[in-house]
């Protein structure tokens, strides 16, 4: 008997077929369970227990230089290799394995642009909410779980110099090469601090002189009012859902981005760049 014959409302035999859509679009498997692969297409080889699999050249060449970063072994093409700076006679500190792309591809998948290098590594150590004597800039993620925008966020923060990044055990993603390629280089150059209760954090950041600011669409006053202090810690929440209730509730004040135009709202790591940009500029005005 088909979806369509079955007895139940239009409403239930709609949704039924749609249902079964999806099943075929997973080569006929349940909703939620791990996608088949296709035919013709490669199976992905994962990285060894423990270890962290990246690739690209800005990716590779910042773990290469970053000396906190245990290298397991690399695959890379010749070409890539002379774009790393790096000899086919120098003496490698980890195996190293001269490679056609296609061998990486197995590796990352085809449709990951690797640029003929990938490296397994040993994922870094996070640092802890003590260590933060001295900084004066930091940033807070709420459960902000997509790794391409965790990663866009690293490179802004980087880039604006954000001396640590706040994230929550849980519902934060992993280390990854995904991560890794989207933060091009900036995951080796911040340090990153996981904490299991985001609200906690918050107080312990307060007791240590930080303003911490949540970005909210209906926040009360403009960013740019809102900067008080000189140790100033920016909050953002994930796309859709925003900032948690326990959140708006503990930060010292919730703001605003002002934007004129009809669209109301950023992609969050559009708004970290934004709001860092302010921040920057109120921290270097107090002196």
């Amino acid at each position: 008997m088909s979806d369509d014959d079955k007895p139940g409302t239009p409403k239930d035999r709609h949704y039924a077929r749609l249902r079964r859509a999806h099943r075929e679009r997973q080569g006929g498997q349940r909703p939620g369970a791990m996608p088949r692969p296709r035919p013709g297409m490669p199976q992905i080889e994962p990285p060894p227990p423990g270890l962290v699999r990246l690739y690209g050249l800005h990716t590779v060449r910042a773990a290469l230089d970053n000396p906190r970063r245990k290298i397991s072994s690399m695959l890379v093409t010749r070409n890539a290799l002379a774009r790393l700076g790096l000899s086919e006679a120098e003496k490698s500190p980890f195996p190293l394995e001269i490679v056609e792309p296609r061998a990486i591809d197995r590796l990352v998948g085809p449709d990951a642009v690797h640029q003929g290098v990938v490296i397994d590594v040993a994922p870094l150590s996070p640092r802890r909410l003590s260590d933060l004597a001295g900084a004066n800039l930091l940033l807070v993620l709420d459960q902000v779980t997509d790794p391409h925008n965790v990663g866009a966020i690293m490179r802004s923060a980087v880039a604006f110099g954000v001396d640590a990044l706040i994230t929550t055990a849980r519902h934060s993603p992993a280390e990854s090469g995904v991560l890794a390629k989207a933060a091009s280089g900036a995951l080796e150059h911040i340090d990153h601090i996981e904490v299991r209760n985001l609200a906690d954090a918050l107080g312990e950041l307060h007791a240590a002189g930080f303003q911490t600011i949540g970005l909210d669409s209906d926040g009360e006053a403009e960013l740019e009012a809102s900067f008080a202090g000189a140790r100033i810690a920016l909050v953002l929440g994930a796309e859709g859902k925003g900032l948690r209730h326990k959140t708006r509730e503990t930060v010292s004040a919730l703001a605003r981005l002002e934007m004129p135009g009809p669209i109301r709202s950023l992609n969050v790591s559009n708004a970290a760049a934004v709001s860092l940009y302010a921040a920057r500029r109120h921290l270097a005005n107090a002196g």
